[in-house]
């Protein structure tokens, strides 16, 4: 059972021998190695993390079309179930951050996780479209603590060694959330309407809550902070902001998440449409590609051990522009193969960038995810929108175009931001931090761990 009455993260001290000093502790702890149990439990409690926090998140993308149908709102209205999620997301990821920094990582993600759980199971009993966009907001805004703080917590828990194959499980394991929530609601929502495909995903999210509450083990690398004031904490953000590394990664995150949301949220009305005339259920099944970027997550985390971050960042980045060209066509199942290249180039790009925030960081890591996640999430919600009025005014090719027009912008700043020599080996990860999956071998290899 969950351990309530004490939360794990609540306390600084890495074990008894130092909990006289956790300071002084916390920064000699070297983190649990790969292939530790405490390794693997903090991998699967934050599968699990994910899957709440992403199933939720998106829980009626994959009913749009049935949702704008039966509330009588426009495909771009429709949306906004999602973009305020996402923008109630970003607007709480910096103030989660620093209260994590005060209480503790596990405990502020348990706090989010569960208001989130009680939020989610309301939504289906929205007695109109405004109160419905008013909880999803809602819903967003206890969802920022999760994403604002599990990288966070990885890089003081893991290992530093692997710490960029831990962040890339991490997304392995939200893309298996999201996921999991676009195919329980497909289904459902065709059958008893979008409601009931809400009240699913979020059982199904309550679940994998409970199952991160227990998983989750106690902190051993958190300190806690002392507050440092609005003056303190504008400091550390500002710091963040003038670093040209770091502001690559957010505009990185701004753009591809941006594109990425687009994409998902209105390829389901051109193929709810001619020529393709769908159903929702076999919609819902797109989302499958989600799987292509389980993997890639993790093999791109592999990866940069040989050929640095910069060089996989920027290939995935190709990828996503690659696979999204193929879905210029009339032919599904190139549309289909060019939507599996699209979202594993994405999850590959985003998992290199959402981790590379916490190495180039080397103080208030909380806050540099946390803007990260910012960047992230607003780009969600405002691109994620305005794709629409370019799908709904100009058709699927602008929007395609679009965001391939994006995904070049992000390949040249990441090119320009992180040069090749800074980027391609241990230098780049930071003082005293070793390359990422320097002891994982080969991308093979680490894709096994």
């Amino acid at each position: 059972m969950p351990r309530f009455s004490a939360p794990p993260g609540a306390g600084p001290s890495p074990a008894g021998k130092i909990a006289a000093n956790p300071a002084a502790g916390a920064a000699a702890w070297a983190g649990h190695p790969k292939g530790s149990a405490a390794y693997r439990r903090i991998l699967a409690g934050l599968a699990f993390a994910g899957v709440a926090t992403f199933a939720q998140l998106y829980s009626t993308q994959a009913v749009l079309p049935l949702l704008a149908t039966d509330l009588k709102v426009s495909a771009a209205e429709a949306a906004l179930t999602i973009s305020l999620a996402t923008v109630g997301l970003a607007l709480t990821v910096l103030p989660w951050s620093f209260l994590a920094d005060r209480i503790g990582r596990v405990r502020a993600m348990m706090w989010g996780i569960s208001t989130a759980t009680i939020l989610g199971l309301l939504v289906p009993l929205a007695p109109s479209f405004p109160a419905l966009l008013c909880l999803r907001m809602l819903e967003g805004m206890a969802l920022g603590g999760i994403p604002a703080i599990a990288i966070a917590y990885l890089n003081e828990e893991v290992n530093k060694a692997h710490a960029a194959l831990a962040a890339g499980s991490y997304v392995a394991g939200t893309t298996l959330g999201g996921l999991a929530g676009r195919l329980v609601a497909g289904p459902v929502g065709e059958l008893w309407g979008w409601r009931a495909a809400a009240l699913a995903v979020s059982v199904l999210a309550t679940g994998a809550a409970v199952l991160f509450l227990i998983l989750v083990p106690r902190a051993q690398g958190f300190t806690a902070a002392a507050a440092a004031g609005f003056r303190g904490a504008m400091s550390t953000l500002a710091g963040h902001a003038r670093n040209p590394r770091l502001l690559a990664l957010y505009v990185q995150a701004f753009l591809l998440m941006g594109g990425f949301v687009a994409v998902y949220n209105y390829l389901g009305f051109r193929l709810s449409g001619e020529p393709f005339s769908l159903p929702a259920t076999a919609i819902s099944l797109i989302f499958l590609a989600y799987l292509s970027g389980t993997v890639s997550a993790r093999w791109a985390a592999g990866l940069t051990s040989r050929f640095g971050r910069r060089t996989v960042l920027i290939a995935g980045t190709a990828l996503m522009a690659g696979g999204l060209a193929l879905t210029l066509t009339q032919l599904l199942v190139l549309i289909l193969v060019g939507l599996l290249l699209f979202t594993g180039g994405f999850f590959a790009a985003h998992s290199i960038g959402s981790g590379w925030t916490g190495v180039i960081a080397t103080t208030g890591r909380a806050q540099a995810a946390s803007l990260y996640n910012l960047a992230y999430y607003l780009g969600s919600s405002v691109l994620g929108w305005a794709g629409g009025l370019i799908f709904q005014g100009l058709g699927w090719t602008a929007l395609a175009l679009t965001v391939i027009g994006l995904a070049g912008a992000t390949a040249a700043i990441t090119a320009v931001a992180h040069p090749a020599a800074s980027a391609a080996g241990p230098a780049a990860t930071g003082p005293a931090v070793p390359a990422a999956g320097t002891a994982a071998g080969t991308g093979k290899a680490a894709v096994s761990g």
